[in-house]
């Protein structure tokens, strides 16, 4: 098959490649776990119907989605997680619990009315909600070693290796976040207020760079936790946990996904002190500055990272022939998305939006690792005929619709 003998047609919508912030409207809760929202399911597909005939598809993974919401890489197409074992009676818990929630003004005994402005009173539940952020992170990075990392390597369910590769650099986390911790605690004053915080931000920010390690190896790591839950030593092991009274109902991958779901949420705790922060307040300047340093750190880390998540699927593309290997998936830097489609013979295709080339494979096992291998010559971006969508907006017959949620800009 050619790709330039069939009239190809693809509406997408565009894919936002940076991590996102929440909303500034929304409240920012520090040590709350991205939640699994549910995407509407791509329409048939009848402009593929020469390559791919219409039957009902499951949404499209992107790689931003991982990133803005939290990193799921979902495999509910393969069987990889085992069936609860027979003392499992709660396989998934429904809802997750978090923390209760500490304001400032109810935390430390102060007569705010009249000591304090109603502007000033929320400009220190802010500085608060930052510190206190700052302490439940160190407390869920350290459980995560505590109950997971050290248990599973002691009781040899997992090597050494792997649980490396799983949890990468998250012990080197730890101490950065205590670092900032311990400077908003030296700056409070008995009374619980604090004056200035932005000075505080600005030498700590830069600090955050390390995170790029961190979040580029959640790929590989979320890969290989999820090929281990098939041994039913570390499923039972880890339902275990789900339903001790510790893991808030929180899964392993929830914790190791905290540490992002942080990052993204400086800009928005910092935009709120700022706001309510004076003109004449020296620290309006220190915090305008600190907002600029770490939107270019989640910027930097964005682009790592989507590089390190095209080049992990494109090192597990397997070749039919050699005629099926094409330049324009080598040099590909940045994967749009991918997802899960299939044929009228019920097979399951799994469908890879590169930069400049899209990639129609089947999922196999090789060498006890999930790689992709080509189901069909790969098709140049070129030869496709792309439709830009209105965000929400949905039609049927032609395209591949509906694929991605309605927050997401349209991507051609």
């Amino acid at each position: 098959m050619v790709a330039k003998d069939y009239p190809f047609y693809l509406s997408v919508k565009r894919a936002n490649c940076s991590l996102e912030v929440p909303p500034a409207s929304s409240p920012a809760k520090d040590t709350e776990e991205p939640s699994n929202k549910r995407v509407k399911p791509l329409s048939r597909v009848t402009s593929l119907a020469n390559l791919i005939p219409p039957v009902k598809a499951t949404p499209l993974k992107r790689f931003s989605q991982t990133l803005q919401r939290s990193i799921s890489f979902r495999s509910e197409s393969r069987p990889d997680i085992l069936a609860p074992r027979p003392w499992s009676r709660n396989a998934a818990p429904s809802s997750t619990k978090r923390r209760d929630s500490k304001l400032w003004s109810e935390t430390f005994d102060v007569c705010v009315n009249q000591m304090l402005t109603s502007k000033e009173i929320k400009r220190q539940e802010a500085i608060f909600e930052l510190s206190q952020g700052e302490e439940d992170l160190i407390e869920d990075l350290k459980l995560a070693k505590k109950a997971y990392h050290d248990p599973m390597l002691k009781l040899s369910i997992m090597t050494e290796q792997e649980l490396n590769q799983i949890f990468g650099t998250l012990d080197s986390l730890i101490p950065l976040h205590e670092e900032l911790l311990r400077q908003l605690r030296d700056v409070r004053k008995p009374d619980g207020s604090t004056e200035h915080v932005g000075a505080i931000l600005v030498g700590w920010l830069p600090c955050l760079s390390s995170y790029d390690s961190y979040c580029s190896n959640q790929v590989a790591a979320k890969a290989l936790l999820d090929h281990k839950k098939q041994d039913h030593r570390v499923q039972d092991f880890l339902q275990r946990c789900l339903e001790s009274p510790f893991s808030r109902k929180l899964d392993l991958w929830n914790f190791l996904d905290i540490p992002r779901s942080r990052l993204v949420k400086y800009p928005l705790l910092l935009r709120e002190i700022l706001r309510h922060t004076p003109n004449d307040n020296p620290d309006q300047q220190h915090l305008e500055e600190a907002i600029n340093i770490i939107q270019g750190i989640v910027a930097e880390i964005n682009i790592k990272t989507g590089e390190s998540e095209c080049h992990y699927y494109k090192e597990r593309l397997l070749y039919l022939e050699e005629g099926q290997k094409d330049s324009l998936i080598d040099s590909s830097r940045v994967l749009c998305c991918h997802g899960e489609l299939k044929n009228n013979r019920g097979m399951k295709l799994h469908v890879f939006l590169f930069q400049e080339v899209l990639v129609i494979t089947r999922a196999i096992t090789h060498n006890e690792q999930l790689c992709y291998q080509l189901y069909r010559q790969p098709i140049p971006v070129k030869d496709l005929l792309l439709e830009d969508l209105q965000d929400g907006e949905v039609r049927l017959g032609g395209s591949l619709r509906g694929a991605f949620s309605n927050n997401e800009r349209s991507m051609f």
